[in-house]
């Protein structure tokens, strides 16, 4: 039997798909309210690094959470504009 190890997906570039809205957005309260992490931790993430340097970013997971996350933010802010 073979065995096949499969890398997980990084999603290393995540900056660059938000930089439309990147200096909008509270990045730092972001990352606590939907992920309940630290601005660094997130910054790190954004920046396709780990904490110790080398290569990270978003796995599969956090990047749907992170899709989730700007979804609802959007949904919170067409709230806030329609209420006025």
């Amino acid at each position: 039997m073979e065995t096949v190890m499969v890398q997980p997906v990084m999603i290393t570039d995540m900056k660059k798909k938000v930089a439309d809205i990147m200096m909008a957005v509270s990045w730092r309260d972001f990352a606590n309210t939907y992920f309940q992490k630290s601005s660094s931790w997130f910054y790190h993430k954004m920046d396709g690094i780990d904490g110790n340097g080398g290569t990270g970013g978003f796995n599969q997971m956090e990047a749907e959470q992170m899709r989730g996350a700007l979804i609802d933010l959007s949904n919170r802010i067409r709230r806030a504009a329609e209420c006025i």
